[in-house]
């Protein structure tokens, strides 16, 4: 049987690990100049993590990896992460409840099944978790970097969609349902099922009204929602406290000339979060989202900690780096060949010699073992058994360079160096 990659997997070849590395270093780069902290979690966590109530959605819940992790003769349940918030949630609890507020980032894969092994099972996402502050000024700095990075990475025409989970989780409670049904059915708005309201509480239409009319909000400027929220107090004066939240955060936006569209719908996917929702979108695609979760915390065991993140697709994103940018961003290094006679064992130790000189003067540096040369090369390098010692090609221009030593040797690749204006 002919080797394949299992469905629904990707390899990275080696132009798409440069576009993966842009991104993640850019990412990283940015979240470092905000004091964020880098962390990694484990690929595996106990499935309960995920199966708290208000967690995970029955239908992401169907689609993750869980398998028994048999200890002796009592086992338990486990699962491939499918979300990277809820393991920094737990690392936080177990390690780090002492240092708050916490700014943490990390870059993870996620893992859920899906059943034609037409879509990929394995993603990857940048992704910053800021744990201790509950302000709406923080909220708009966690915008801020992600624009931020959208911005460094050369993407035009990125589209920011505010929600609110805190309207949606309001409204619902007036249904009289209980804390589970009301978990259930934000869960179901979530995915997508906005029959759902046809379905709740039968015997009190004017709620599964305004409710249809909360999920159809759509509009650019806190005077929209100042006007929503005159509309809507008339018959819920319960739902004015998280309109004024979503209020004091559009209009710090506003303050700093953020460009927004507020959609309501635009949260689902987001089941966790109770305050502010937001989506990144190029195009009709979406490449990272976050929001605030002041419950997740607590519902994991831990202390009343507000808490708010975000996260990028870096699948989705590598897709949009276009060439150009990326050639721009990460400049093409000076590699160099080094040759020599490889079958005299003095001759091997002179070429691993000026090899690892190359490498401790930040050249990138290789030995050719044979075979054809590499195309990516800019020098190469001969180590002669008579004088001149070495010779140096320059295999853009072909012009030949003559080195008795090594520092000679390094003299003449630095006086020759391209500027990054001819590096192609």
């Amino acid at each position: 049987m002919r080797a394949q990659r299992c469905k629904g997997t990707r390899d990275l070849s080696a132009e798409e690990m440069k576009q993966f590395r842009l991104i993640e270093g850019i990412f990283r780069e940015s979240c470092l100049k905000w004091g964020y902290e880098e962390v990694r979690t484990s690929t595996i966590e106990y499935l309960h993590l995920f199966t708290a109530t208000g967690t995970l959605t029955p239908n992401r819940l169907r689609r993750v990896y869980s398998f028994l992790d048999w200890d002796g003769w009592s086992g338990e349940r486990v699962v491939l992460r499918p979300d990277g918030t809820i393991p920094i949630a737990r690392f936080y609890i177990e390690t780090m409840t002492e240092k708050e507020p916490a700014k943490l980032f990390y870059v993870t894969n996620v893992f859920g099944f899906e059943e034609t092994g037409k879509e990929t099972r394995e993603r990857w996402q940048c992704g910053t978790e800021f744990i201790g502050a509950g302000s709406a000024t923080a909220d708009v700095a966690l915008v801020t970097l992600a624009l931020e990075i959208m911005t460094k990475l050369g993407l035009e025409g990125t589209e920011l969609k505010l929600s609110h989970a805190g309207l949606i989780r309001t409204l619902l409670a007036e249904f009289g349902l209980s804390h589970e049904e009301q978990t259930k059915a934000f869960d179901q708005i979530l995915d997508g099922d906005l029959e759902l309201l046809a379905r709740l509480k039968p015997g009190r239409p004017e709620l599964g009204r305004t409710l249809a009319a909360l999920l159809g909000l759509k509009g650019k400027s806190a005077g929209f929602l100042k006007n929503m929220r005159s509309l809507f107090n008339r018959d819920l004066p319960e739902l004015k406290v998280p309109f004024n939240n979503f209020i004091d955060i559009v209009e710090r936006l506003e303050a700093i000339d953020g460009d927004y569209q507020i959609d309501i719908t635009s949260g689902r996917g987001f089941e966790y979060y109770t305050g502010l929702m937001f989506q990144l979108f190029i195009g009709n695609e979406p490449v990272g989202g976050g929001g605030r979760y002041d419950a997740l915390v607590p519902l994991l065991g831990g202390q009343d900690t507000p808490a708010s993140g975000f996260a990028l697709y870096l699948d989705r994103l590598m897709a949009l780096i276009k060439p150009e940018t990326l050639a721009q961003l990460q400049p093409t290094e000076e590699k160099i060949l080094v040759k020599g006679e490889l079958e005299r064992a003095t001759a091997l130790k002179d070429i691993l010699d000026l090899t690892n000189r190359l490498h401790g003067a930040g050249y990138t540096a290789g030995i050719h073992l044979g075979g054809k040369e590499p195309a990516n090369i800019r020098w190469r390098v001969e180590i002669q058994s008579k004088e001149p010692r070495y010779m140096l090609t320059d295999r853009i221009s072909q012009r030949k360079f003559e080195a008795a030593t090594e520092t000679e040797v390094l003299a003449s690749l630095n006086r020759n160096k391209r500027s990054p204006a001819t590096t192609k």
